[in-house]
């Protein structure tokens, strides 16, 4: 019997392993899944183009809940529904990042706009970084940094002031920074603002969505658009950004490697992303079947 039932998987940290790329096992899996009416869901901070960039070569085509819940996207690649930020508070926003000098990036239909010397301020705070505490893991911070340029999509821009056009849609800006006071003080800036969502997703990052947009709610649209019940959907994720969909589902699950508010919150805890734990649930899953009731 095919089960009618909604997963909802994130990508960094839970489908992608630490070489950013998607196990085979993990590919197999979501295929089985599928066939046997599964819908997977991916469900990230990324935007939704760096996704089918990833997934290019998998032969996997799913719904993808985007820039953590702004957008979603059908497998198709036809836009379905999205949230962007009101543009005058985005800007704003921006404005203040610009003048604090941070590393960021702006999410949108087609690009991820970021200042063209912002990886120069990221290398600046790694060096003061390291220089002022040699015994840090200098490999982790380049790994990091190499992590975040790895996206596909990328636009270089000389001010914020380019990104003004009404076509524009903003629907996430990541913050990034190596400099855990300076974190900390852009966090604080914007944590009490009450028409943006605030989320990290790594140890450098924060990012910021309109206050509607998480995937938590996108989950709730797309589960409704599907005619799935809340109750029989599963979502797998790590991280902070994660929150939001895995208090939500029918199943929460997180990662072996998730952060501990999200073990917390999770009805049960797989393996890491290099174990394959997203394959390791769907396994089990297609093994005991809906008729056990596995959602419940």
């Amino acid at each position: 019997m095919k089960l009618k039932m909604l997963m909802a998987i994130d990508l960094d940290g839970t489908l992608l392993n630490k070489h950013n790329e998607i196990s085979r096992e993990n590919i197999q899996a979501m295929k089985e899944a599928q066939k046997n009416g599964i819908e997977i869901v991916v469900a990230t901070g990324r935007a939704h183009f760096d996704v089918q960039e990833i997934f290019k070569h998998t032969g996997i085509r799913t719904w993808i809940i985007g820039a953590n819940g702004a957008t979603i996207h059908k497998p198709n690649g036809q836009l379905f529904l999205s949230t962007p930020l009101d543009k005058d508070k985005a800007i704003e926003i921006l404005q203040w990042l610009e003048q604090e000098e941070y590393y960021y990036e702006v999410f949108s239909d087609s690009a991820i706009f970021t200042p063209q010397k912002g990886r120069e301020l990221l290398s600046i705070e790694m060096d003061r970084l390291i220089s002022a505490n040699p015994e840090l893991d200098s490999e982790e911070l380049k790994s990091a940094a190499l992590k975040q340029y790895s996206q596909s999509g990328f636009v270089f821009i000389s001010s914020y002031k380019e990104l003004l056009k009404p076509s524009i849609n903003i629907y996430n800006i990541l913050v990034f920074s190596f400099d855990k006071e300076k974190l900390n003080r852009g966090w604080n800036k914007f944590q009490d603002c009450n028409d943006l969502t605030l989320v990290t997703s790594a140890n450098y990052n924060f990012e910021l969505e309109h206050i509607e947009a998480s995937k938590g709610n996108a989950l709730k649209i797309l589960a409704k658009e599907l005619g799935i019940p809340l109750s029989q959907t599963i979502a797998i994720g790590d991280s902070m950004n994660d929150y939001s969909m895995i208090s939500i589902a029918g199943k929460g699950i997180a990662m072996g490697n998730a952060c501990e508010e999200i073990k917390n919150i999770a009805k049960e805890v797989t393996l890491s992303n290099d174990e394959h734990g997203v394959a390791y649930v769907i396994n089990r899953l297609l093994k005991k079947g809906y008729k056990n009731g596995y959602c419940s």
